[in-house]
């Protein structure tokens, strides 16, 4: 199925970016009692129907106390790499960034049910591509593809992470060191920093299942 709770840790419609820019995003840190400040971010420069999106980014924990967090990890500069296939890389980031704010739910994979880590992933390629991938992380992690460098990431890459070695989530690379997902019960789907503070050490790999 999809990510269980246990196993993890810690935007935005093309068609409706107005409505979803004016709302505050909180990412999700399973295990983190903290919340940071919104943080302002410059929009993509890999794709135009992003440039008009201004992004925030909220952490912090949904289900406990909170308490104030540090200043926010300072965010590197990523490199600007064009996917082998522009026209299928816009089309999932666009139906990706479209189901932002939907609810998660464990073994979900349609908007009408919410979408669990790999049901996001899965619906998103089958829908827009008609491309059937593996319903769980796991799974995904060892489909067949090349195996991506974080330095060469491009849109629309499946982003992995986990802990010793053993995947437990996935998302979809969207350019400049973000990625959407379907973090966890209580959260929704969201746009996070490969860099931010649960991710930057759990992460595992990327593999690249574009045509």
């Amino acid at each position: 199925m999809g990510c269980p709770v246990a196993d993890e840790g810690d935007g935005l419609s093309a068609a409706g970016g107005a409505a979803i820019m004016a709302a505050s995003q909180t990412a999700h840190y399973p295990g983190s009692m903290h919340n940071k400040p919104a943080v302002p971010m410059r929009p993509p420069r890999l794709l135009p129907w992003l440039a008009s999106l201004s992004l925030l980014l909220l952490a912090g924990c949904g289900s406990a106390p909170v308490k104030q967090a540090g200043p926010p990890p300072s965010h590197r500069s990523w490199p600007q790499v064009a996917p082998a296939n522009p026209a299928a890389a816009n089309n999932v980031l666009m139906r990706a960034l479209g189901l932002v704010g939907t609810p998660y739910r464990y073994g979900g994979n349609t908007p009408e049910t919410g979408f669990d880590c790999s049901g996001l992933v899965a619906y998103v390629y089958r829908d827009v591509l008609d491309l059937r991938l593996p319903r769980s992380s796991g799974e995904l992690a060892a489909v067949q593809g090349p195996k991506i460098a974080q330095d060469r990431l491009a849109a629309g890459d499946l982003v992995f992470f986990g802990t010793r070695g053993n995947v437990s989530h996935v998302g979809i690379y969207v350019g400049e060191g973000r990625f959407v997902h379907a973090p966890s019960t209580g959260g929704t789907v969201r746009l996070d920093y490969l860099d931010g503070y649960y991710w930057r050490d759990h992460y595992t790999g990327a593999k690249r299942v574009l045509p």
